[in-house]
């Protein structure tokens, strides 16, 4: 009687994803470093923010029922996605700009996600089922929206720079109310000055929830790197202000003012983008109706703030490289 072969498929798979982690990582550090800007100039800022990335209480209903998403992400968002080969988070959705460093990191929290996976790491997606179904998740969260809009405005919005400063000072950002409020009222900020607007970006994309808190603090971290120092700060219910450097408005032979948006949402952000005057008044629009149950995380980032700063053209597009002239 002949005794049955033993299948070399184990072995073969474990080498194939031992050499996947392998070359990622190199591939990741390489593309950090190439696209990470190093813009030479830098102003004081503002900033106002907070959040909290605790799992969901429940379910949303537009990600299906269930402890799993045994064919939630491969069915609703395989086009967002890609793929239908078991890899639902390896190409984001993002880009209205061409990606830059938001898609970068972005990507890279995906990459990182699957790298994790592949080495066996704990809470991370399974690349399969052992039967070869469909692949399952061990978190009740669905994929997070992270969306970023940049607006170059002209000096002449020194009322909007008063506005933010203002809404620093009696902004509750310990609250999911209170950060609902703040990007409610910088959305109608900018929504209310469309004759200052002159450069703006927006950008967005999904990443699984449990790389969604660190992905959104890499984003921060690269926006305020652009700032000399925080001046008016709220963030977490927490204010503080720089005493050596007074806050006020920029100088008047300023030529711009830079805000930039960041938000993180449990529902899908389908930005209209910022290629013109209309599309980056829809995308504030969308930004601004997203309601306190479903915003995870804030931050409002505006320079310059000290008091007769300068913000030149050449500045502004260094430190902000995918600004697109509207």
């Amino acid at each position: 009687m002949a005794l049955p072969s033993r299948s070399n498929h184990g072995p073969q798979r474990t080498g194939l994803r031992r050499w996947l982690s392998w070359l990622a990582l190199p591939a990741l550090i390489a593309g950090l470093l190439i696209i990470h800007p190093a813009p030479s100039y830098a102003a004081s800022g503002g900033r106002i923010g907070g959040g909290s990335f605790r799992s969901a209480p429940s379910m949303p209903r537009s990600y299906g029922g269930g402890g799993s998403y045994r064919g939630g992400y491969n069915g609703g968002y395989r086009g967002g996605y890609g793929g239908g080969i078991g890899f639902p988070f390896i190409i984001p959705f993002f880009g209205f700009g061409g990606g830059g460093l938001f898609g970068f990191l972005v990507l890279m929290a995906i990459v990182g996600l699957f790298v994790n996976a592949l080495r066996g790491g704990g809470g991370s997606p399974a690349l399969g089922s052992a039967d070869g179904g469909p692949i399952t998740y061990s978190r009740p969260d669905g994929p997070v929206s992270i969306a970023q809009v940049q607006v170059g405005l002209l000096a002449s919005a020194r009322e909007l720079q008063a506005d933010l400063r203002r809404l620093a000072g009696s902004a509750d950002t310990s609250s999911s109310v209170g950060l609902q409020r703040v990007l409610q009222e910088t959305s109608l900020a900018l929504l209310r000055n469309p004759d200052l607007w002159v450069y703006a970006n927006a950008e967005v994309g999904q990443v699984p929830f449990a790389s969604a808190e660190s992905t959104f603090n890499r984003l921060s971290m690269a926006e305020r790197s652009k700032l000399d120092r925080e001046l008016t700060t709220n963030v977490g219910g927490q204010r503080s202000s720089e005493g050596t450097k007074a806050a006020g408005d920029s100088d008047a032979t300023s030529d711009f003012i830079a805000i930039t948006l960041l938000v993180a949402s449990r529902n899908r952000l389908n930005l209209k983008g910022a290629t013109s005057a209309e599309h980056l008044r829809q995308s504030l629009q969308i930004l601004g109706g997203v309601g306190s149950e479903d915003l995870l995380a804030i931050e409002v980032i505006w320079q310059p703030e000290g008091a007769g700063e300068v913000l030149s053209t050449e500045e502004l597009l260094t430190a902000y490289p995918d600004l697109q002239h509207l």
